[in-house]
């Protein structure tokens, strides 16, 4: 048989139905039933897309200590969530397998191994075959996102075949880490997929650096809110309008080639699937000449150590399949 060099991907840069995990669930499901029809065998949605990024935090005084109105949004917040144990993402998990696509999607986990309140930034990879295969945890929420989210840990710094490619993946200011990014490079990776909430500031410089440096394919994929996003039964919906008069989150989506160069350039100010197909002949050869887990490192004096324990109070929680 003739070897399978080629992978068809899809870009899924949409706006989730914020904070309304149902409804954004039945939007994402949309979309990977279009980005399915379109041949795409693998398809990615945004940062924390289900049910929502917390913009309200720095729009509403999200640092005020014992804020009675922080507390209703974050309640708010904590019941929308995705708890995986309770089986929210059973009816995703199905479409994949009958679809026969892969997914990775930016989810807020409502984990019962962490006590089942406790909020963290996860991304979810799902397997053409339906099998929920990694849940990353954010290893660290950046700047305001930790008055909302928890710490993550190793656990999920894993790769996933998805032939002809390897693939993994991080959350946002992730990518900017250096030994996070490392630690899926040893495990093979040639496919990166970074995610966003959604503003091209972040993918537009970021995202052709990873490619060059992993000498891999980078998919960027961002989210898009608009001040038309803030829905009437989000708590104080009217403070967060009266502090909204901009759109938050422009999307920016794009990927990267392995030499750095543009395959879809970074797109803005709208909800759209973009497709592309990518040539894993590419990665062979611009790793000719470097390969920074391989032929170009020195493990006899630089190594990493990765601890990839599920951190909990009480032991086993969500186990991947």
């Amino acid at each position: 048989m003739a070897k399978k060099d080629n992978l068809k991907v899809a870009l899924a840069q949409i706006a989730p139905v914020w904070i309304n995990r149902e409804a954004t669930l039945t939007k994402v499901m949309n979309y990977v039933s279009q980005a399915a029809n379109e041949g795409a065998e693998l398809v990615v949605f945004g940062e924390a897309i289900l049910p929502g990024y917390p913009f309200w935090l720095d729009r509403m005084n999200g640092a005020v200590f014992n804020s009675k109105m922080q507390k209703e949004i974050h309640a708010h917040y904590v019941d929308q969530a995705v708890c995986i144990e309770d089986g929210h993402l059973e009816a995703l998990r199905k479409q994949a397998k009958e679809l026969s696509i892969a997914i990775y999607v930016g989810t807020i986990e409502r984990p019962k191994d962490r006590g089942g309140h406790s909020l963290y930034c996860s991304l979810v990879f799902i397997n053409q075959h339906g099998e929920i295969k990694s849940v990353h945890r954010k290893l660290i929420p950046t700047y305001e996102e930790r008055l909302a989210w928890s710490q993550g840990d190793g656990h999920g710094l894993v790769t996933h075949a998805l032939p002809p490619f390897t693939v993994g993946g991080l959350n946002c200011w992730e990518n900017w880490m250096p030994l996070a990014r490392t630690a899926l490079y040893a495990e093979g990776e040639d496919l990166h997929i970074a995610v966003w909430p959604g503003n091209k500031r972040n993918t537009i410089d970021l995202t052709s650096l990873m490619a060059k440096e992993a000498r891999s394919f980078v998919i960027s994929v961002s989210g898009v809110f608009r001040p038309q996003d803030i829905p009437d039964d989000f708590p104080h919906a009217h403070i967060m309008r009266d502090n909204t008069n901009k759109t938050l989150a422009n999307g920016g989506s794009c990927i990267a080639a392995p030499d750095g160069r543009w395959v879809i350039e970074p797109f803005i100010d709208e909800e759209k699937l973009v497709t592309a197909e990518l040539d894993h002949q590419l990665v062979r050869e611009e790793r000719q000449n470097f390969d920074s887990v391989g032929h170009y490192s020195r493990p006899d004096i630089l190594k990493l150590h990765v601890n990839k324990e599920r951190q909990g109070v009480m032991g086993d929680g969500f186990k991947e399949q």
